[in-house]
Order: C-alpha cells, then sequence, then structure tokens
C-alpha cells in the first residue's frame, strides 16, 4: 500500500488480501482561509480565552515556531547520535488524513481533502492554516472531551457514560477545551470539587464517580496528573521504582478520605468533613505506620493529629460557608485544598505528565514509554526534548492547544509511517507510529464513508466504543473481539444496509455509469487517495463478476472498512 505498512507481518490484514480472497471465492465478508495563521487577526493565541494569550497574533506565531524548532531540532540531534535516517515526509493525502483523524477525531470528506489540496498544504503556513482551522472547530471539541473522558475517567458501561452527560461532566469537559482552559486550572478544579460558579458543577463528577473508594481515587489521581502509578505501593515500598513508597500510596488517599458523595439541591457534592481520616497502614511485616498527608517530591502538610484515645467534635466551628449558595460548607483545614495548593500547584509532575501523554496521543507513544509510568526506571527516549516542552508548557500557561498545535506542526509528525531500513527503534521517532483508531474515530469516520456526514447518534458511537475500548492500545493487532465486530457484527452490517438514505454511499455508487469511476470514488472515501492500477484491476473484476450489483459493492466497502487502512492512522 502506498505509504502504509501495515502493524502485522508483511502485509497482513490489508484489504486487497480481502478483495483477492472475494474475488477468488466469493467470500461475504474545509474549508480554511490561507493565510488566517492568523497573523493579522489575532484568532491564533487572541482567541484562547484563558491562557497566557499576551502580545500580538506576530509574537504568537513566533512563540509557536520556536516549539516546533526546538522539537525539531532535539530530534534531529537524537536521530545523529543513533545514526538513524529518518522516513521522509509523508503524501500530503496521509497528511490531511493524520491531522483530521488527530484533531476531528474522523477521517476527512472527500470535499474536505479535495479542498485541502486545491488550496495547497506544501508549505508551513499552509499547514498552519489547516491546523488552525481544525483546531478551532467544535469536533476538535468533542473529540478531545472524548480523550480527555477516557484519560481522567476510563472507559465504561453505558450507564455510566449517560450518567457522566447527565450530570454535566461532559459539558464541564467541552467548555473547558472550548475555552482552553488552563490543565493546571482544570486539574485543581476536578481535585478540589468545590465549583466557583454553577456552571461548573460537572466537574464534581471526577470524585463522584469512585463512589467514595478513596483508595481508587487514589489510583486514578496518580497516572492522571503525575504520570505515575501507585498500586503497587499499597502493601509496601515499590519493589522496582525506590521514589515511590508506600507513605506516598496512603499519603495520597488520606487527602481525600475524608470526603464523601452527597446529592445536593445542585448536582452531585462532594462534601469534606473537618474530622476523622486519621489511620495506620501497616507493611509486609506487620510495622504499622501513621498515615500522613504527603506525596512524591514536597514536604509533609502539617495536621494535628489528635490522640488515639481523643473522640473529636464536628463542630461548626470547624467550617465555613460554601462558596455558592445551597453548596456544602468547606472545612477550615481542608486536605482537599491543602493537596491542591501544597502539592498540586506548580509540581513539576504535573507538567511532564500532561506533555508525555499528548506526544504519546498525536506520536503513537509518549517520550516517557509507557506514558504513565514516568518514574526512575522508565528513562525519556530524549529526555532535554520533555524538559524543555514541560517548562514552556508551564512558562506558557499551561496551554493545552499551544501543545497539541506545535507536535502535529513539527517534521516528525508529518513523516511517513513505512519504517527506513535499519532502524528498528521506534523511540527515535524517525517515523510515524501507526496506531488503531479509538472507537469514537472508528465510529465517525465510518459514518464519514457512508453518509458523508457525522450524525449524533450515540448507539452508533456506543456500538464501536464498547469494542474497541483501548486509547493508546498496547498492541496494534487487532483481537479477536474485534476483528469479530469487524467481519460479523450486527452494528457494521445495520450501517452498511441503510441504504435508503440518500446520501448513503452504496446506491450513489450504483448510480455512477463505470466501475472505474466507483472504484475512484471509494478509494477517496475510505483512504483518501486514489487506487494504483493492481489495486483497480482487482476491485474492477470483482465488481464485473458480479454485475456491479448494489450488494457487491456492499461487499467491496466492508472489506475497505474492516481492513487495517481504514482502522488505523498511518
Amino acid at each position: 500500500m502506498k505509504g502504509f505498512q501495515s502493524p502485522t507481518k508483511a502485509g497482513a490484514r490489508t484489504w486487497l488480501r480481502l478483495l483477492c480472497l472475494l474475488v477468488n471465492a466469493s467470500l461475504l465478508h474545509r474549508i480554511w482561509v490561507l493565510g488566517i495563521w492568523v497573523l493579522g487577526s489575532g484568532v491564533l493565541e487572541a482567541a484562547e480565552s484563558g491562557t497566557a494569550a499576551e502580545g500580538s497574533a506576530t509574537r504568537a506565531r513566533q512563540n509557536h515556531q520556536q516549539v516546533v524548532t526546538e522539537i525539531n531540532q532535539h530530534l534531529q540531534q537524537g536521530y545523529q547520535v543513533r545514526g538513524v535516517e529518518p522516513a521522509a515526509p509523508c503524501d500530503d493525502r496521509v497528511f490531511v488524513r493524520r491531522v483530521y483523524l488527530d484533531l476531528l477525531g474522523r477521517i476527512p470528506k472527500v470535499s474536505e481533502l479535495e479542498e485541502c489540496l486545491k488550496n495547497g498544504i506544501e508549505s508551513t503556513q499552509e499547514r498552519e492554516a489547516l491546523i488552525e482551522h481544525l483546531l478551532q472547530s467544535e469536533e476538535h471539541v468533542t473529540h478531545w472531551a472524548d480523550v480527555f473522558d477516557t484519560l481522567l475517567m476510563g472507559r465504561a458501561t453505558e450507564d455510566k457514560y449517560t450518567k457522566r452527560r447527565q450530570h454535566q461532566w461532559r459539558r464541564f469537559l467541552e467548555d473547558s477545551i472550548r475555552r482552553n482552559q488552563p490543565w493546571n486550572e482544570f486539574v485543581e478544579e476536578i481535585l478540589l470539587a468545590r465549583p466557583s460558579d454553577e456552571t461548573k458543577q460537572g466537574g464534581n463528577w471526577f470524585l463522584f464517580e469512585r463512589n467514595n473508594d478513596h483508595q481508587k481515587i487514589a489510583e486514578a489521581i496518580a497516572p492522571a496528573v503525575f504520570g505515575i502509578r501507585i498500586e503497587c505501593a499499597q502493601c509496601h515500598d515499590h519493589m522496582l521504582v525506590d521514589e515511590i513508597k508506600q507513605a506516598h500510596y496512603w499519603g495520597l488517599v488520606a487527602f481525600f478520605n475524608r470526603g464523601k458523595n452527597e446529592n445536593g439541591k445542585t448536582g452531585p457534592q462532594v462534601t469534606e468533613s473537618a474530622i476523622g481520616g486519621f489511620s495506620e497502614f501497616a507493611d509486609l511485616l506487620g510495622d504499622s505506620t501513621p498515615n500522613r498527608l504527603t506525596f512524591l517530591e514536597v514536604d509533609t502538610v502539617e495536621e494535628e493529629r489528635p490522640a488515639k484515645d481523643k473522640k473529636q467534635t464536628d463542630a461548626d466551628e470547624l467550617y465555613r460557608p460554601g462558596q455558592l449558595e445551597n453548596v456544602p460548607r468547606v472545612p477550615n483545614f481542608s486536605r482537599r485544598e491543602k493537596f491542591v495548593t501544597k502539592v498540586v500547584r506548580d509540581h513539576p509532575r504535573v507538567a511532564r505528565a500532561l506533555v508525555n501523554r499528548v506526544w504519546a496521543l498525536l506520536m503513537g507513544r509518549g517520550i516517557v514509554h509507557p506514558y504513565d509510568e514516568m518514574d526512575s526506571i522508565h528513562a525519556p527516549s530524549h529526555p532535554e526534548l520533555l524538559d524543555w516542552l514541560s517548562q514552556d508548557f508551564r512558562d506558557s500557561g499551561y496551554n493545552v492547544r499551544r501543545l497539541i498545535r506545535a507536535i502535529v506542526g513539527s517534521d516528525a509528525y508529518r513523516l511517513a509511517s513505512r519504517r527506513p531500513e535499519g532502524v528498528d527503534d521506534p523511540a527515535t521517532f524517525a517515523y510515524y507510529l501507526e496506531r488503531s483508531l479509538t472507537g469514537e474515530q472508528l465510529a465517525r469516520s465510518t459514518m464519514i464513508a457512508l453518509f458523508g456526514d457525522v450524525h449524533d447518534d450515540e448507539s452508533v458511537t456506543s456500538g464501536f466504543r464498547q469494542q474497541f475500548p483501548d486509547l493508546l492500545p498496547d498492541s496494534q493487532v487487532a483481537n479477536v473481539k474485534e476483528s469479530l465486530f469487524l467481519s460479523n457484527g450486527q452494528k457494521l452490517q445495520d450501517l452498511l444496509a441503510a441504504s435508503n438514505q440518500p446520501t448513503h454511499l452504496i446506491p450513489r455508487l450504483a448510480q455512477m455509469d463505470t466501475d472505474q469511476e466507483r472504484v475512484n470514488l471509494l478509494f477517496k472515501v475510505m483512504f483518501a487517495r486514489v487506487p494504483d492500477a493492481e489495486e483497480c484491476a482487482v476491485v474492477t473484476a470483482y465488481l464485473n463478476k458480479r454485475g456491479g450489483t448494489a450488494e457487491a459493492i456492499r461487499q467491496v466497502a466492508w472489506s475497505m472498512l474492516a481492513s487495517a487502512e481504514f482502522r488505523y492512522n498511518h
């Protein structure tokens, strides 16, 4: 396949093999404005309310170019040190498909692809204009809300997704992304669960959904905020990572163990008591230690600890009123508040973790891999680059959109996915690391392919989401569950059979005069490219053998939807 190397061996699972089987055995089977970067209108940074959007748009573009230059230079130095020659830049069509999937969560429509190619994306400024157009899209908000929902809350049953919407968590996420809210502010809001206005009540759901399971809360916060996993330190100091202690595990639990879920007048609330939460934890030898308000690389937060035999009284003078009406009172000494102000605020791991995670989402793996194990036994592949990006992220006001913009604008992001000869280590970032689409990406891309647009159909999205749950899977090979869904799943069959809708691909193809026209459109729709001579011959032969019927066209479309070339961002 042009420019695409399947993650499996020697092109296995490609659409072409599927089509050969069909032939031999008859098996089933944008408009963006160039030049609005925007030097005169201030869209680039000034539109990002809530960020460090200072200075003119020209200044903003210069700052952006500095970040891109740093990425390029650090990676180039890595190539030289390792003696690696990076892959050539990818085809323009591949780049458009890639950036649409990463920024909007779907493949481009044929009209969008052709518009991009017509206007040109060969120059840096043309690509920047496309990237900026996509970043300002409401579809970008939707897609990255999917991403952060999974990163922060994990995959869930459909009833939990419904509750997240009902209790405004989804709205809270989308609003934060739309405003490009600084990451540190966002983190503080969901951990404190004490919204400053009623429109932010949805942020309470991060803690509320864990249903008073304070260990589960701690185990979610550690990777989401700090980029580390602490589960192995529950019963003893981490056996492999010296810096993660049992005291850190139970210290993080202690910061949140006075919280309690309540259904308040304004929605779900996580109240906090001023007393209790004092306990001891035992190691493997049975030695007990009092839990303290402590975590990695910060001083222990001092708290008056009552004698073991002294009973605490929950008196009114231990509290102050909440900031809003009809919200719970707040302890004068709030452990959650201390965690936010003494631990999270200005902690260097907060920036490093987010930078590494966004890099992994866009580049296929983190600078530290795995992306949520940023500890002393997992060294960064490019430590100076991670240091620089993390400091720049902090200096920029924790501007997530600026970080995304820089990574997708880098030379490495635009490399072809075919691995250069002699390059075996993916940590070099000397070629683009193809990765499977998420359930949401696959659902929206399938709707674009078959209907020409994305329908706001939660049943379609949920069907794909349950079958393709991983956001950054360890393996890039389809498992049995995923393969069965694509080859025999009712949801995909229903979408292929919905040909009564006027925009459906199958009847549109059936109305065309020649098989050549049908094949060309199929490839543009599915793969964002034109077929080569061999591909055209294989598909045309199959359609001709089946008389060019709608059913034959449906079989071809099905095989292409199930192919690696469609299911991967490459």
